[in-house]
C-alpha cells in the first residue's frame, strides 16, 4: 500500500513538473510569436523610412523572421528540459556546411544587399560596370539586369558588381560628348573654330550650360586636330554624337575647309 502511494506521488510530481513546463512552453510560444510579429512590423516600417528596395525588404524580413523563430524554438526546447548545447552545435555545423557550399551565391547576396543599401545606381539609370554599358532594368538579390545599347539583356552577378568600378552616367543628368576632328594645315584656325562652334550651338539638343567648347588639341602628322566637346542630356548622347559628326562634315565642306585623308604614293622604277 505504501509502494502504491509512493509511485502515485512520483507520477503526480512528474505530471506537475512536465505540465508546468508544457504550459510555460506554450506561453513562451504565444508571447514569443507576438513579439516576433511586432518586431517584423517595426523593422518593415524602419526599412520603408530608410528607402530600402521592396525586394530587399522582403528578403530581410523573411531572414529576420526565420532567425527569431529558430531562437524561439531553441528557447522552447530549453524550457522543456531538452539540452540545447548540442542542438545549437548541429545548427552551427549545418550553417557552416551550407555557407561553404553556397559561397559564391552568398557573395552575390551580400553584394546585392550592399547595392540596395548604398544605392550606387537605381533602376532606369545608365551605368558602365564589368566592361558592360546599359540601362539598369532590375536589381535582384543575386544579380542586376541591364538593357544594353543594342537592346540586349545583360546579367551581372552582384558580388563582382559591388566589388568593381561603377560609372553612373545618369547621376548628374548631363553628359559630355568627346569628339575629335582634323583639318588640313592650310585651314584657318579661327574660321575652323567658328564653323565647329556654329555646328554645336545650332543643334537643339546641345545644352549651353555647361557651354560647348572647341579647342586645338593636337598638331598631328597630317592634320590639325580639334577637340569638340558639346554637352547634352544623358538620353540625348547618341543623337548628339551622330548628328554633330554628320553636320560637321557638311559644314566643313560648305566652308571649303579640307579634311585630310591618307594618301598613297606609288614609285615606279624604270628598267
Amino acid at each position: 500500500m505504501d509502494l502504491e502511494n509512493i509511485d502515485t506521488g512520483k507520477w503526480l510530481e512528474l505530471g506537475l513538473d512536465y505540465g508546468v513546463k508544457i504550459i510555460g512552453a506554450i506561453l513562451i510560444w504565444i508571447i514569443g510569436s507576438w513579439i516576433i510579429k511586432k518586431l517584423l512590423k517595426a523593422s518593415g516600417k524602419l526599412m520603408d523610412k530608410a528607402g530600402y528596395e521592396k525586394s530587399l525588404q522582403s528578403f530581410l524580413t523573411n531572414l529576420i523572421g526565420w532567425v527569431l523563430k529558430i531562437l524561439l524554438i531553441i528557447t522552447l526546447l530549453g524550457t522543456l528540459g531538452v539540452p540545447t548545447t548540442s542542438f545549437a552545435a548541429i545548427i552551427a555545423a549545418a550553417g557552416l556546411a551550407i555557407g561553404l557550399a553556397l559561397q559564391g551565391s552568398l557573395g552575390n547576396f551580400a553584394g546585392g544587399v550592399l547595392i540596395m543599401i548604398f544605392k550606387p545606381f537605381k533602376v532606369g539609370e545608365l551605368i558602365e560596370a564589368q566592361g558592360e554599358i546599359g540601362v539598369v532594368k532590375e536589381i535582384e538579390i543575386f544579380t542586376t539586369k541591364l538593357t544594353g545599347l543594342s537592346n540586349k539583356e545583360i546579367i551581372i552577378p552582384n558580388g563582382t558588381l559591388s566589388n568593381g568600378n561603377i560609372v553612373n552616367y545618369s547621376t548628374e543628368g548631363t553628359r559630355r560628348v568627346d569628339l575629335v576632328f582634323g583639318v588640313s594645315y592650310d585651314s584657318d584656325i579661327k574660321q575652323t573654330k567658328d564653323v565647329l562652334m556654329n555646328v554645336l550651338t545650332s543643334h537643339p539638343k546641345v545644352i549651353q550650360t555647361p557651354a560647348p567648347t572647341v579647342n586645338v588639341m593636337e598638331l598631328a602628322d597630317s592634320s590639325v586636330n580639334f577637340a569638340v566637346r558639346p554637352w547634352c542630356k544623358v538620353e540625348d548622347y547618341w543623337t548628339v554624337f551622330f548628328d554633330v559628326t554628320e553636320n560637321t562634315k557638311i559644314a566643313l565642306d560648305a566652308a571649303g575647309i579640307e579634311i585630310p585623308f591618307p594618301h598613297q604614293v606609288e614609285i615606279h622604277k624604270q628598267a
